[in-house]
Formats: structure tokens, sequence, C-alpha cells
């Protein structure tokens, strides 16, 4: 019987990672939410981590507008506390696999950023995620495993998609940005890589350090808006576009944030698959798991 912790596990990736674990007769799986655990807390932590044998991090400070007036606590959480995860684990014997994202970069790439890009964030969010990174490898060359993915979207939580289909039902004309490039990820599909990769870990199958783990191929916010509303038999058209400056935000965003997935060789591993593809399972329609605005 393998032990799992997953923090965070009332977010979006957490309630899928319990979800799929639920499901596995060889697994005994703990959730922490962040009633049950403070992951700042570094006593809580070593006592949450004891007797587990892997610990998903899903927990993460993720207003990336916030953090701009509030890096200390985007840092507390996402750098500091990640480091106190990665002592707990090392301290134990645990794997750690640790969420991260492609807000570590620039933006400025024309090509899919490689795993062993130096990081170089233009944001608060972003130095804070990469401070945990930091930390991972530091504490954890041999067992930790950092996984950073991109443009999230699902079930649970508020995220793009869900704005989209609830706006465009409130009869909403919505304007869009098209001048930024990523990824696209369905949190399911993530979260199945995440324990598909955690089984290797514990294996000694996968080799610690960076992986990539998001959809291939590439979109805009525009484009995938359009691609939403055609997958749920909506009207494409109701979504005009603009650029990133005709918005208002407090953080500066990648204008590219593709990323390449060269390092799921290593652990016998292919890339995950395209956009399109999962958008087309997760909404309704799809043959998995539909979701529907709230």
């Amino acid at each position: 019987m393998t032990r799992w912790l997953v923090t965070g596990a009332h977010g979006m990736v957490g309630r899928e990672l319990l979800h799929i674990l639920g499901r596995d007769p060889g697994a005994r799986v703990t959730g922490a939410a962040r009633d049950d655990l403070d992951i700042t807390d570094p006593a809580a932590v070593r006592a949450a981590v004891y007797e587990h044998d892997i610990v998903i991090n899903a927990a993460a400070y993720t207003d990336v507008d916030r953090a701009e007036a509030d890096e200390e606590q985007a840092l507390a959480v996402n750098g500091r506390a990640v480091g106190g995860l990665a002592k707990a684990c090392a301290g134990s014997g645990a794997r750690l696999l640790h969420i991260s994202t492609d807000y570590a970069f620039a933006g400025d790439s024309s090509f899919p950023y490689s795993e062993y890009a130096p990081p170089r964030p233009v944001n608060a969010y972003g130095r804070s995620k990469v401070a945990g990174e930091r930390a991972v490898a530091a504490l954890l060359p041999g067992s930790g495993y950092v996984v950073r993915t991109t443009w999230l979207y699902g079930e649970h939580g508020m995220n793009f998609v869900k704005t989209i289909l609830r706006r465009t039902a409130a009869g909403d004309q919505l304007r869009v940005v098209n001048d930024q490039h990523g990824a696209p990820t369905w949190s399911r599909a993530l979260a199945l890589r995440l324990v598909e990769l955690g089984h290797r870990a514990l294996d000694g199958r996968a080799p610690a350090g960076i992986y990539h783990g998001s959809a291939t191929g590439q979109a805009t916010w525009y484009g995938l808006a359009r691609a939403v509303l055609e997958r749920v038999g909506l009207d494409a058209d109701r979504v005009s576009p603009c650029s990133t400056t005709a918005l208002s935000r407090s953080a500066p965003r990648p204008a590219y944030s593709v990323l390449s997935q060269d390092r799921w060789a290593l652990a016998g591993l292919g890339p995950m698959a395209p956009w399109r593809h999962m958008l087309h399972d997760a909404l309704p329609g799809g043959p998995d798991a539909p979701f529907a605005p709230p």
C-alpha cells in the first residue's frame, strides 16, 4: 500500500488528484486542504508528511495580480513553505512532486521553453514560484520533482474556461487577449500525469528534476475562448480580440508561455495530449468529465 499526501486538496488539481487516487486500490490517500494543514507551519508540515511515501504539493498562492502588492505572502506560501515541505520529505524519505508554473519564464522566447532553460520571471508570483522550485532542487536533489504547467482550467475552482461559459450565458460580449500564447491544459490531464509520474518516481523509473506538464500545441486566450464556445455550440463571434495593454492588470504577463516536454522521455513517457483534444474531452459532449459553468 502506497501512502500519498495531497496538499491543496480542495483546489482545482487537488480535487482531481483525490478522485484519481481514490480509485486506486493500492493507494492510501490523505487529502489536506488549507483548513487541515497550514503549509507555512513547519511543525505541522513535518507531522503531516510523516509516514507518507509521496507528497504532491497542489497548494499555492495563485492570485497573480494581488501578489504584486503582497509579494511577501506569495513568497511565504510558494517559496518558503515549499522549502519546508522539501525539508520534511528529506527527513522522512518521501518523494515530493511540486506543481509550478510557466510564469517562471519571461515570455520573450519564440520557441517552447526547455526544462533546462534558466528561469527569468517578470512578476512577483513568478518569483515566488521559482523560489519554491529552487528549494526542491536544493533539498531533494534525488527525490524532488517540479512539474511546471500552464493555463490550467477544469471543473473545480474559477478559471478562464468557466468564466467564458458563465459570461456568455449571461449575454455578455467579451474582449479577450490575442497577443499572449500558451498551452491550455485540463486539470484532469495534469492530475493523471502527476499520478503516473509519482508511481514512476517511487519505482525508480523517473529521474528527479523539472518536467513540463502542459498540453502540446499553443493558442492565444482569444483562440481558446472561440474554441470553448465552438465546442459547446455557441456563437464564437461573441468574442472579440484585444491587446494585453487594453486590459489594466497589476502584474505583467509572459507573452509566450509554451513549454517543451522533452524530459518525459527520461521517465518513459510521451508528451501530453494536444490542447484541443483535452478541451474536447473536458467540455460538455466530451467522453470523460464534462463540466458546466457555476
